[in-house]
């Protein structure tokens, strides 16, 4: 087996600070006492902000994806962000993702992230057919039938805060799924100039 062909689970993210996902991890259980049914909670400690995942990946991808975030962090000065308010996708009669949003220099974090599609799609990855719409994920639900007073539970914390840091890097995940939900490692750390 040549080396490109050993297949890893790849994503870029921003890594909030410690006390905004502990913050987040209060807000789950919080929410737990208020929703019934089946909801699959993330752990908050690998809480993150994804700006792209990869899916299965090579080593040459990891190295050309490493060239073009290292190129592209270079003109890119430390974003101040929020953690704040809490939502669901799609939407309230069919919630598949409870979340917890994010604020504060929404426009350069779009603009950063829609950069970075492109220059990922020139190294042969395809754009995300979805909009960007930065988030945590607290919790997935595979059937929205199984839970009841979601809509509720987000309505009582819709002005929750978790807090506000200075993101100064992004980060390249690996992957790993087990049974007791994914484990991620760093694979590189890419610093903003400034």
């Amino acid at each position: 087996m040549g080396d490109d062909e050993k297949k890893i689970r790849a994503f870029l993210a921003i890594e909030p600070p410690a006390g905004i996902l502990e913050a987040a991890g209060i807000l789950q259980e919080k929410l737990k006492k208020e929703i019934s049914g089946r909801v699959s909670w993330t752990r908050s400690q690998g809480n993150h902000l994804t700006l792209k995942f990869f899916g299965n990946v090579g080593q040459n991808d990891v190295k050309n994806i490493c060239a073009v975030v290292k190129k592209r962090v270079a003109s890119i000065s430390p974003l101040s962000l929020k953690i704040e308010n809490t939502g669901c996708f799609p939407d309230s009669k069919r919630p598949r993702v409870l979340w917890l949003g994010v604020a504060g220099d929404m426009e350069r974090l779009t603009v950063f992230q829609t950069q970075l599609e492109e220059d990922f799609q020139g190294i042969g990855f395809a754009r995300e057919a979805r909009r960007f719409r930065p988030h945590l994920t607290l919790g997935r639900v595979k059937n929205p039938g199984d839970v009841s007073g979601v809509n509720e539970a987000l309505r009582s914390f819709v002005d929750y805060r978790a807090g506000e840091f200075i993101c100064k890097e992004v980060v390249l995940f690996q992957s790993k799924l087990a049974p007791q939900g994914a484990i991620y490692s760093k694979l590189a750390t890419f610093n903003f100039s400034g």
